[in-house]
C-alpha cells in the first residue's frame, strides 16, 4: 500500500462512507463504512460499524466498534467495546475493554485485562490475562499466565508453561472467600503446569502441581507431581 497517494477517512459527527484504502480512518461520532476497509491506522473513539473486512497496522478502538468481518492487524488494542464477527489475525492484541470475537484469533501475544469472549480457537505464542475469557474451542499457547479476576472457561488448554493462580490483593480476599474465582476446562495439557481454583476434566503434562481450590478429574504427570492439601483431585497417575 502505498501511503504517499492516500486520504483520511474522518467521520467527526453521524455520518457514513463506503469502504476503500485509506492513510488513517478515524470513528469520532456515530461513523458506518461499507466494505472492506484497509488503512495503516485505524481509531475508534465513538461508535463505529464496519460492514466488511478491517486490514490495518494498527487499530485502536476506544468507544464501540462493530465490525462485520474479520479484522488483520500488526496491533490491535481494545480499550472500549468491540464486536468483531470473524476472525482475528494480529501480532498483538491487547484487550482491557469488553470484546466479543465470532471467529478464532492468531497473534504472537494476547494480553486480556478486560473481558473478551472467542467462538473459535486461540493461538498465540505467549496469552496473559487478568481479566476474564470465555473460549469456545482451543487455547494454545507457548507460554500461559492467568491471574483470575473473573471466571473464566476454555473447552481445551494447551501449551509448554501454564500458570494459573488466584488473584491475591487485599480488596478481593473477601469477594474470593465466599465466591471463589474459576478456571473451567475440559482438558488442559502442558508440560510444566501450576494451578489453582482451576476445575479441570483431565489435566496432563511433564510437572503438575495442583494448588488451592482446585477440582480435577484425572492428573497424568511424567515427571514430578505435587498436590496441595485439601484441594480436590479424584484420581492421579504416573504414565
Amino acid at each position: 500500500m502505498n501511503t504517499k497517494t492516500l486520504g483520511n477517512l474522518v467521520i467527526n459527527g453521524i455520518g457514513s462512507s463506503n469502504g476503500g484504502s485509506f492513510e488513517k480512518v478515524e470513528l469520532n461520532g456515530k461513523g458506518t463504512v461499507n466494505g472492506d476497509t484497509e488503512c495503516v491506522k485505524f481509531y475508534c473513539n465513538g461508535t463505529g460499524t464496519i460492514h466488511g473486512n478491517v486490514k490495518t497496522g494498527k487499530a485502536k478502538i476506544s468507544g464501540a466498534a462493530k465490525i462485520n468481518g474479520a479484522v488483520k492487524a500488526e496491533e490491535l488494542i481494545i480499550n472500549g467495546s468491540a464486536s468483531i464477527a470473524e476472525a482475528i489475525s494480529s501480532k498483538v492484541m491487547e484487550v482491557s475493554g469488553k470484546s466479543s470475537i465470532g471467529g478464532s484469533v492468531k497473534c504472537d501475544e494476547m494480553t486480556v485485562n478486560g473481558k473478551v469472549s472467542i467462538e473459535g480457537d486461540c493461538e498465540t505464542e505467549i496469552f496473559r490475562a487478568e481479566g476474564a475469557f470465555s473460549v469456545a474451542g482451543l487455547l494454545n499457547a507457548e507460554t500461559i499466565d492467568i491471574k483470575l479476576f473473573g471466571d473464566s472457561r476454555a473447552k481445551e488448554i494447551g501449551g509448554r508453561n501454564i500458570k494459573v493462580v488466584q488473584h491475591k490483593e487485599s480488596l478481593f480476599k473477601l469477594i474470593k472467600s465466599i465466591f471463589p474465582l474459576k478456571l473451567e476446562a475440559e482438558v488442559i495439557e502442558g508440560d510444566e503446569i501450576e494451578l489453582e481454583g482451576t476445575v479441570a476434566s483431565i489435566v496432563r503434562g511433564k510437572n503438575v502441581k495442583i494448588g488451592k481450590n482446585c477440582e480435577i478429574g484425572l492428573v497424568e504427570y511424567s515427571g514430578e507431581y505435587d498436590c496441595q492439601p485439601g484441594t480436590l483431585v479424584k484420581e492421579s497417575r504416573k504414565i
